[in-house]
């Protein structure tokens, strides 16, 4: 038994249906193994803009560098008081978290569930057997590289971004990745754009050199054009596949569809910094706040309710309650239940507030 604080914040769009469902889950395991779960709720994106006049406050990350761990929803879209071109953007809430806490390593798990292999638009014969981990680096890159505007000339417009590693970024994102493999298939795919960018062959140089630290690791490289067609081609080969900021962000959006959807792929963001109780991290579905259904209680709470387990086992070492969680989630859908975007002929559609229900419900059972 312990007791754990988390800060949550759902955020914005169908960031706060998903979270309202996995909170109920993390009660539940509370309540089974009589553990006590703080929850400290706090605005983030464009729900802090329009209430607090930023994207996350000051007393917001004060709050995160006290807790144990983070569970955040999606942030996006403006608030009705801001205009298109204003610099306060909801997803700056996220790169300051990332920065600001030193979350460098973004672990997305992709692992399809036998009774939704139909559900891929992919072959199931591709996708049978498929277990891959992407591990992300997440400080660095395009999405921090300074200067990024877009400024006018006496030509006209012209825009810059920035593409911009630092050896020790990219030695210690891929140290990371080698010391996954080694409780894995032990298999590390870097994925990069070496054949034009100087940034990427820095990267292949500095892990070549990593992984001779990790004799029992087998490294490859794959150019990230390359991997994307290997990722729906052949799946089965990747085990940890490890590769910058933005290439992580785009391959693991093309990945979803080897589980079905967006909406089952659950993410960690990690750093260095350990707690009383284990790695501190911030855990989030890899959606979006899909402005489309939002408030209709059509999205899929999975990957939300998988980010808790994740969780329960990077931050606070509950290995088996994380076990908990994810059998429960694998017994609802061998059950025959769906949300809206795994809709399948013969079985159950029900909202997120009925699964996240189903869900909870199996973790009492």
């Amino acid at each position: 038994m312990g007791t754990y604080s988390i800060v949550v914040m759902p955020g914005d769009g169908i960031g706060s249906e998903v979270i309202e469902q996995a909170v109920g889950v993390l009660q539940c395991v509370g309540k089974r193994f009589g553990h006590t779960f703080e929850l400290n709720h706090a605005l983030v994106g464009a729900a802090a803009i329009n209430v607090e006049g930023e994207a996350i406050s000051d007393a917001t990350m004060e709050l995160c560098h006290k807790s144990d761990a983070i569970l955040f929803g999606a942030v996006g879209g403006l608030p009705p008081t801001e205009g298109p071109n204003s610099k306060k953007q909801p997803e700056s809430a996220l790169f300051r978290l990332r920065k600001e806490l030193e979350l460098y390593a973004n672990l997305r798990p992709v692992r399809p569930f036998k009774e939704l292999l139909d559900a891929s638009s992919i072959k199931r014969e591709v996708l049978e057997g498929s277990d891959m981990l992407v591990v992300r680096e997440l400080t660095g890159g395009l999405y921090f590289g300074k200067p990024s505007e877009i400024r006018e000339t006496a030509h006209g417009l012209e825009a810059v971004d920035t593409l911009f590693y630092t050896e020790a970024e990219i030695e210690r994102i891929v140290r990371t990745a080698c010391e996954l493999a080694r409780g894995r298939k032990k298999k590390v795919t870097s994925v990069d754009k070496a054949n034009v960018l100087s940034a990427s062959r820095l990267w292949r140089r500095i892990a070549d050199r990593v992984a001779t630290e990790f004799p029992d690791i087998t490294l490859e490289h794959q150019l990230v054009d390359s991997c994307s067609m290997q990722l729906i081609r052949a799946p089965r080969q990747f085990d940890v596949v490890v590769t910058e900021n933005m290439f992580g962000d785009i391959l693991t959006d093309e990945a979803s569809m080897i589980v079905g959807s967006l909406g089952m792929l659950p993410s960690a963001s990690l750093g260095t910094r350990r707690t009383a109780h284990g790695l501190f991290g911030l855990y989030e579905p890899i959606h979006g706040t899909a402005p489309d259904i939002t408030g209709q209680d059509k999205a899929n709470p999975i990957a939300a309710i998988l980010s808790t387990a994740i969780m329960l086992r990077y931050s606070f070492g509950l290995n088996a309650e994380a076990e908990v969680v994810e059998q429960a989630v694998e017994n609802v859908i061998a059950a025959g239940y769906r949300t809206l975007d795994l809709r399948e002929e013969g079985k159950t559609t029900v909202g997120t507030k009925e699964m996240g229900r189903l869900i909870a419900e199996a973790i009492e059972k």
